[in-house]
């Protein structure tokens, strides 16, 4: 399984000038050797790019992902991982998304496809990254 993060997505949905075709080829290649999932927490932020909810799940939909839920364990770990990113001098005052997606992803077993490898690599180590500066 293959978690897609929102700015693939977004990339792909939005045409991006700079990202898309990138996006697109490496949605093409992944969905070859994984099944392509999104989590509820992408679901929300792709949220914001739609007027209504049956557009978004058309778009999911014509996409190939899944939509799966996140175990109450990976819940547990992005907070824990929200706890060091606050003791790390981290500002936010409430648990970042892509601490629900990593941690979503280490529970799983699952990889993680983004071009925003920061808080991933910083945070879950484990999780191995489809990535632009990683798949060249």
């Amino acid at each position: 399984m293959l978690l897609v993060d929102t700015n693939v997505l977004v990339d792909v949905l939005e045409n991006d000038p700079e990202w898309a075709d990138w996006s697109i080829s490496q949605l093409r290649a992944q969905a070859q050797v994984h099944r392509l999932a999104i989590n509820p927490m992408i679901y929300s932020e792709l949220s914001l790019t739609f007027s209504t909810v049956e557009a978004l799940d058309s778009a999911i939909e014509q996409l190939g992902l899944a939509l799966i839920e996140l175990p109450r364990s990976a819940l547990f770990l992005a907070g824990k991982a929200f706890v060091r990113y606050r003791r790390q001098g981290g500002t936010k005052n409430n648990v970042l998304g892509d601490f629900f997606i990593g941690a979503h992803a280490a529970v799983s077993g699952y990889s993680v496809l983004t071009r925003d490898v920061r808080r991933y690599a910083a945070y879950f180590p484990s999780v191995r990254l489809v990535a632009p500066s990683l798949s060249a």
